[in-house]
């Protein structure tokens, strides 16, 4: 019987999205046999730099990935956030899991909402889309850029740092008290944000096979939105940018926003569609708006 390597990163949280993977894997599958390799990324590694110094995007799947393409694993576990919006060639995404909370969720000692925080409050997050939203909702507000894993971020809270703000999916995996959270109308999530993503070679139909099973379709039609809308943004864009996509009825609704790193503008527009497409004309419809042009 062959053995089944599931790669992931070493985080918390990752450890933590992979054991769900597993277990659920183990389930479906019973015959088949499953291991865990812990891969360190350069993201892991460079856990202090600003990620738009280490590459941005794709720094916490990179190594992952080169390690499908090589054989070293066969699957590969990802937050669909961190990836880019292209499989490298060669690999496929053979999963969507069911979607956890999108939200954002605001964390403080006194439980501050995001309303009630005081003037002047600093608070940590190195997310240009959060930023940009966060200045826009309250200008007054200093933000500190903090980097690090989930349990790391929120022990900064203290007299230097009134509060960080944290997706609230991954809070939730990990079992932590909840923080108070940013309704999506007011903080439009990142593309992917709350979905495990399960990548594997594209010729590897067995394990394609056995991934499929923990596949949740509505998930996996709004994460093809959002991933459109991304691609269509381009793979070096730096701009703050958020996408959500829920199911309504039959058909696709997506709400998309672009703003500036000042947060003192930010596009924001809304589409109805029946194909995962509508990511593209949004964001088509985004930078025209923004840019005044075409592209």
């Amino acid at each position: 019987m062959r053995t089944i390597r599931i790669g992931t990163r070493g985080s918390q949280l990752a450890l933590a999205q992979t054991r769900l993977v597993r277990q659920s894997l183990e389930k479906a599958c019973p015959e088949s046999a499953f291991e865990v390799l812990i891969v360190k990324t350069t993201g892991d590694i460079l856990a202090d730099a600003p990620l738009e110094t280490i590459g941005g995007k794709g720094v916490f799947v990179k190594e992952l990935e080169g390690r499908l393409l090589s054989g070293e694993i066969d699957l590969a576990v990802h937050s669909l956030k961190d990836m880019q919006s292209t499989c490298p060639p060669g690999l496929r995404i053979a999963a969507y899991l069911e979607r956890e909370d999108p939200r954002d969720m605001l964390f403080s000692r006194e439980g501050y909402s995001l309303e009630d925080l005081p003037e002047q409050a600093r608070v940590g997050t190195s997310s240009l889309r959060r930023i940009c939203q966060l200045k826009a909702l309250r200008p007054d507000i200093v933000c500190v850029a903090i980097r690090g894993n989930v349990p790391t971020r929120l022990h900064k809270i203290g007299p230097d740092l009134d509060a960080v703000i944290l997706a609230a999916a991954g809070v939730r995996r990990l079992g932590l008290a909840p923080g108070n959270p940013i309704d999506t109308a007011a903080m439009i999530p990142s593309p992917g944000q709350a979905v495990i993503a399960i990548e594997a070679r594209a010729d590897d139909q067995e394990a394609i096979s056995l991934a499929k099973g923990l596949d949740h379709e509505p998930t996996r039609r709004c994460a093809q939105a959002e991933r459109a809308f991304l691609a269509t943004l381009g793979a070096d864009c730096r701009i703050p940018a958020g996408a959500y996509a829920v199911i309504d009825g039959e058909r696709l609704f997506m709400v998309a926003m672009i703003g500036n790193n000042e947060g003192t503008r930010i596009e924001r527009m809304t589409r109805y569609g029946d194909s995962p497409d509508i990511g593209r004309l949004l964001a088509e419809d985004l930078l025209d708006r923004f840019y005044g042009e075409k592209l």
